[in-house]
């Protein structure tokens, strides 16, 4: 169930292989384990997708699709989950991000607004840049660990469900 609703909505293989940004990776798109889909391949994007979106830098996907190829996990997948940082979503992450950090590392918030604007996050980033980046290693490794952890836990769940329904009508 699962794997018709994500193959219907994701680009084939042969579209991500021509994509004009994923040609640098050339050969290496031709390994099928990055185009299976199944609970490993896809907790194991999800994770490698959710930890990378934590990554305060632009070109997430083709860091993303880098990862995918390295730790062979469904491509596609990896490639779509850092979508969840957007401009929308940017700020409130990384505000968390900044926050957690200033906490594990028992710095006092800065008086001043932390903006998110490039030129104020640049300029205020030498004050600030290591509860940033520790924030940034925490929210990444925490929601990668749990973002894992839940797709597993709902293939799985998806999975029985469906066996249950056609042992039913056996």
């Amino acid at each position: 169930m699962p794997k018709q609703f994500i193959k219907k909505y994701f680009p084939s293989p042969k579209a991500i292989k021509e994509h004009k940004h994923l040609k640098v990776f050339g050969d290496l798109l031709h390994d099928q384990n990055l185009w299976h889909l199944n609970r490993r391949s896809f907790a194991g994007a999800i994770a490698a997708g959710l930890f990378i979106a934590f990554i305060p830098l632009p070109a997430q996907m083709v860091i993303a699709a880098a990862v995918a190829i390295i730790i062979r996990v469904n491509l596609p997948v990896a490639v779509a989950t850092v979508w969840i940082t957007n401009p929308i979503t940017m700020p409130p992450m990384f505000y968390a991000a900044f926050w957690v950090g200033s906490l594990l590392l028992d710095v006092p918030a800065s008086t001043q607004a932390f903006e998110f604007f490039f030129d104020a996050l640049l300029s205020s980033l030498g004050h600030n840049w290591k509860p940033f980046v520790l924030g940034c290693f925490v929210l990444g490794t925490t929601s990668s660990v749990l973002g894992y952890l839940s797709a597993r836990a709902i293939w799985r769940w998806l999975i029985i469900k469906k066996w249950s329904i056609r042992k039913r009508k056996d």
